[in-house]
């Protein structure tokens, strides 16, 4: 691929220049006062953009994966029943994570293109009278498949059910690029990651916890030291970690969460659905399918589209890379070579979201799919003219 063009991958994502060069920083030394003044704006900064009064918010060196883990071993003990829909890859390696924690999973397995099924979790949270489910799994967004869940519509199942069940919610490819509302939906742990919506390298696991799931953790009996919140909040409460801190990254985060707040949420949330809107335009204009089923289903940050049997869509992202030195993201699990991905989160605009429509649709052509030359552009023109964003709002 070529340093000089956009990824249209769903994360890492594109990096703006503030953020690069907030993440590249002097060494500090981070025992020093100076390091509060970094941490404790980034921590209130991600609560604002979880839209949670309540949330303690715990940052770790590490990924998505890693938030996960903090999540898990944090609140349970070996033996504990989890309940979780597989709809795709992401379910799929948390449920895995949880086997390999010694945890009971209770699967409902679901089609990948379709949401988590709200109405079945009722059901089984009605008939568990015992309360042996301690915590209910939900993907927000299923990276693999494009698909959004409504997580609302679990925790009213939740609710409906008089059931004590934690909710936790993966959503490291929603967060501060879609809507999350945790104190809202009674989100008991949201789990993010640094290099998706907000728009830096990887390397930061970002997980916040409710009330009731710090009330969990004393209880809990999963093994945990590097992952360990109290160790955790003991530093914070010193301005410091129990161990070396990614210094520049959490500068990073500190900024992004300043420029996200600074463009507005709802503008945010609002760009992300319009340029995911022009994608989908350009995809029906191309007569290809999403993975999601149903357009209530949609993501507003990555769509995984379905290319005709028999043909590799694997083959579409080589090409790009190859030819056009542009990254596309390539269909995983059920889904490998069935669909490619265009990420569209993060640091992107109506502008470079085009480029990204063009080069698939080069890629497509020149690899011998029925696809008309300039049919998605259009469509997608159409969309962005008539759908334009305020002229002075600032991007990312």
């Amino acid at each position: 691929m070529s340093f000089q063009n956009p990824v249209f991958i769903p994360g890492p994502t594109n990096m703006p220049e503030e953020l690069r060069k907030a993440v590249y920083m002097p060494t500090i030394d981070h025992r020093s006062p100076v390091f509060g003044e970094i941490l404790h704006p980034a921590l209130s900064g991600v609560k604002k953009i979880l839209k949670s009064e309540t949330a303690e918010v715990f940052v770790f060196p590490s990924t998505g994966t890693g938030g996960w883990e903090t999540a898990l071993s944090n609140t349970l003990s070996p033996g504990d029943t989890v309940l979780a829909a597989r709809n795709g890859m992401f379910s799929h390696r948390w449920i895995d994570m949880c086997q390999r924690h010694g945890l009971e999973v209770e699967i409902v397995e679901t089609p990948w293109g379709q949401g988590l099924p709200a109405d079945r979790y009722e059901e089984i949270l009605s008939g568990d009278k015992e309360h042996k489910i301690k915590v209910v799994l939900a993907t927000h967004n299923e990276t693999a498949t494009g698909v959004k869940s409504d997580i609302a519509a679990v925790r009213r199942a939740l609710d409906a059910a008089g059931h004590p069940a934690l909710l936790f919610v993966d959503g490291v490819s929603s967060i501060a690029s879609m809507d999350f509302r945790m104190d809202e939906w009674s989100v008991d742990i949201a789990v993010t990651g640094s290099q998706k919506g907000f728009m830096l390298p990887a390397g930061l696991a970002i997980i916040a916890f409710s009330p009731k799931a710090m009330a969990a953790v004393e209880n809990a009996t999963l093994p945990r030291t590097f992952f360990d919140i109290r160790d955790m909040a003991k530093g914070y409460a010193a301005n410091a970690y129990p161990y070396t801190p990614a210094v520049g990254l959490l500068n990073g985060l500190k900024m992004a969460t300043e420029m996200l707040l600074a463009e507005g949420l709802e503008n945010v949330f609002a760009r992300h659905h319009r340029i995911a809107e022009g994608v989908r335009a350009a995809t029906e204009a191309w007569g290809l399918e999403l993975c999601a089923q149903s357009p209530e289903l949609y993501s507003d940050t990555v769509s995984a589209i379905r290319t005709p049997d028999g043909f590799d869509a694997t083959d579409i992202v080589t090409h790009a890379d190859k030819k056009y030195g542009v990254a596309f993201g390539v269909g995983l699990g059920e889904v490998a070579g069935k669909v490619f991905r265009i990420g569209h989160l993060g640091q992107l605009t109506d502008v470079l979201a085009l480029s990204g429509i063009a080069t698939a649709e080069m890629v497509m052509v020149d690899l011998g799919l029925d696809i008309q030359l300039g049919s998605g552009v259009a469509a997608a023109q159409d969309y962005y003219r008539s759908h334009a964003g305020t002229a002075l709002q600032k991007a990312a």
